[in-house]
């Protein structure tokens, strides 16, 4: 429905339906969190453009493409951190989350605070 946003051919997305389903598997989830990051990859694979290396993001996205905030924050957070990723792109709400990190664990991150998933994509695809 947003298509027109993108710089993705027209034709590839009238011929051809995108149907995800992620059912439990050998990857635990927990909630919606992997929303933006689902759909960041499919807008890369549709645009030939890479994501920018050493990023991490999480957020849960609505059919209307407004990125909504999530939980276990602080954890995510720090595994970026300790994975060596130098970006995270978040939720606008889940800034406060951040927030209540020391900031000592944090230094040298770059956070991302965004509302809809045009935002993610301009900050995500290189």
């Amino acid at each position: 429905s947003n298509t027109n946003k993108f710089p993705i051919d027209k034709k590839l997305c009238e011929k051809k339906n995108i149907h995800i389903h992620v059912p439990e598997g050998a990857v635990p989830k927990d909630g919606p969190s992997a929303g933006i990051t689902m759909m960041t990859a499919i807008a890369s694979a549709l645009t030939n453009k890479k994501v920018k290396p050493f990023l991490a993001m999480t957020g849960e996205i609505t059919l209307r493409g407004q990125v909504l905030p999530v939980g276990g924050i602080k954890e995510k957070v720090l595994a970026a951190k300790r994975a060596g990723l130098k970006e995270i792109i978040l939720c606008w709400q889940n800034e406060k989350d951040v927030q209540e990190i020391e900031s000592d664990f944090i230094k040298g991150i770059k956070f991302h605070y965004v509302k809809t998933m045009s935002q993610v994509l301009e900050i995500a695809l290189t």
